[in-house]
């Protein structure tokens, strides 16, 4: 946070608690006695006059020991820009003790499963609700709380994997991460529109679902020297790079023309973040076992 903003906010919230406490002064300097009287502010409504009484002792201290307390938290606690308080308190060494501590109650846990093979343990019921639960606070809000994706997020209960299915493989995923890059018009940035054209219908006859034969027929021309060398001559994909295979049913952007020609024109771009920062090599070996037992 910039000085300004931390002064700004300063001010904003130290005029806030002075500006109260002066309002409750002032109020009750203009107060002429301590005691309930008979004396209305001087209007009524439907014959009801309300009473002009000073506002109880009690309470009136209350909102004083309320600004007190303000001031108080704001001198221990964050709260004024970027004064991080007398006790040094901040959220993130709040959580890195919280981690620690689950570390030392869960570390043991999940340790005697470490040296597990990955398809061993993926037959273990205990693991895999640890797994399924690892799943769920740190995969399934990309690829759902069944696994089964979205757009632009693989299904992992199929065996169409982009980087390879096998335990090593998945624990590289796990750990490292994925950077999928598929670019605009492949290999070939001078590609024409009924180029693109032809090539999506080629595509689409993997299937039998070219809208033009003769348009797919040229795509293969096109096919050969702009996406060959990704998915292959045969289009069975990749897994060295991540390059999908174009002949199964398994589409990560959507199969249909103008899914499909939407991704020729302009690519696509997508990021398996990297668990170790924030998970344990026990807990990616789990949930590695996890993912493995979904396809498996």
């Amino acid at each position: 946070m910039s000085t300004f903003w931390s002064i700004w906010i300063s001010v904003i919230v130290l005029g806030t608690v002075f500006g109260c406490w002066w309002l409750l002064w002032a109020t009750r300097k203009n107060q002429t006695t301590d005691t309930e009287t008979d004396r209305t502010t001087g209007h009524s409504f439907d014959g009801i006059e309300e009473y002009d009484n000073p506002l109880p002792k009690w309470w009136y201290y209350l909102f004083v020991g309320t600004c007190v307390f303000s001031l108080g938290y704001l001198a221990l606690y964050p709260g004024l820009g970027n004064f991080q308080g007398l006790l040094g308190w901040s959220q993130y060494n709040q959580w890195e003790e919280e981690v620690q501590v689950a570390d030392a109650r869960y570390g043991e846990l999940y340790a005697q499963y470490g040296d597990i093979p990955v398809p061993e343990l993926a037959q273990n019921e205990d693991a895999m609700q640890m797994g399924q639960r690892l799943f769920s606070n740190n995969c399934a809000v990309c690829h759902g709380s069944a696994a089964r994706g979205a757009i632009g997020f693989p299904n992992l209960t199929d065996d169409a994997w982009l980087y390879g299915g096998e335990p090593e493989a998945i624990l590289t995923t796990l750990h490292q991460g994925r950077q999928g890059n598929m670019p605009a018009k492949g290999l070939m940035p001078n590609m024409t529109p009924a180029q693109v054209d032809q090539v999506t219908n080629y595509v689409l006859s993997f299937s039998g679902r070219a809208r033009s034969e003769e348009a797919a027929q040229a795509g293969k021309a096109v096919y050969d020297q702009g996406c060959a060398g990704c998915h292959g001559a045969d289009a069975k994909g990749n897994q060295a790079i991540g390059a999908p295979d174009l002949t199964d049913d398994a589409w990560l952007y959507g199969s249909t023309y103008e899914w499909i020609e939407e991704t020729v024109l302009y690519g696509r771009n997508n990021v398996m973040p990297a668990q170790s920062p924030r998970l344990s090599d026990d807990e990616i070996h789990i949930l590695a076992a996890y993912v493995y037992s979904l396809s498996n």
